[in-house]
């Protein structure tokens, strides 16, 4: 992922993840810290409906309900980390915008993941995290590497759930936002592997279809160095699926 801040600083050409997130400038600060924010969504049954009753080109809506619950304190504290990066960073930094972006990248990227196609993922995640990947991913089952697909509108619920600003011994600055996000998926898995919700789909205008699904969790880390000079490319650094890719 590449965000074109530093232009006069950096000539190369933005990498793939560019479409995904804004167009902005920049500046650097030396801040230390890491932030958490945690959040405890409740979500309920989603029940899916079809719209017409001639069985073609059926629309189906999806209904979830997220309640988030974060602590006080730290929802307030992940605010000024939000206004440190706008201040020093990206002035034009938008935590929805942002958002946005992670939840098409994470879409395209576990769709990587599950057909296997680790070469395809070179710059978008990091190098180091490839190979480890590959290792995981072919041991998993026809069915959990189908799992691991994310359909833009199969994902319910993303948030932000850690968001770092921080340097290492050398000077370099770096931005990680780490995002959560919870999706569906129609992967047939035993019910004991993995913890989700079951889903109904009802057809109306005669037959009823039941089919099950069900909701499961991922984590994606979002890192960027700021330090000048620097290519300005956001870059997948953590990729967790709850009990597929620990």
């Amino acid at each position: 992922m590449a965000l074109p801040v530093l232009g006069r600083c950096c000539t190369r050409p933005p990498t793939l993840l560019t479409r995904f997130f804004r167009v902005d400038r920049g500046v650097l600060v030396r801040t230390t810290s890491i932030n958490r924010t945690p959040v405890a969504p409740v979500l309920s049954t989603v029940r899916l409906f079809s719209s017409r009753r001639d069985g073609h080109s059926n629309r189906q809506t999806k209904k979830v309900v997220v309640v988030g619950v974060p602590n006080p304190f730290v929802w307030f504290r992940t605010r000024i980390y939000y206004f440190l990066i706008r201040s020093y960073f990206d002035k034009e930094f938008n935590i929805e915008d942002f958002t946005d972006g992670a939840k098409q990248a994470f879409s395209l990227v576990s769709r990587l993941l599950s057909q296997c196609q680790f070469e395809a993922l070179e710059g978008l995640v990091a190098k180091d995290l490839i190979g480890k990947l590959e290792e995981k991913c072919t041991l998993l089952s026809p069915s959990h590497r189908e799992a691991l697909s994310a359909e833009p509108d199969e994902i319910m619920y993303t948030t932000p759930s850690d968001v770092g600003i921080y340097y290492d011994d050398n000077g370099r600055k770096f931005v990680s936002i780490l995002m959560r996000f919870w999706y569906l998926t129609s992967a047939e898995l035993p019910d004991e592997s993995l913890d989700g919700a079951r889903v109904f789909q009802v057809a109306l205008g005669g037959e009823r279809i039941s089919e099950q699904k069900r909701l499961l969790t991922a984590n994606y880390e979002f890192q960027r160095e700021f330090t000048q000079g620097v290519p300005p490319d956001w870059t997948i650094t953590r990729i967790e699926h709850s009990k597929l890719l620990d």
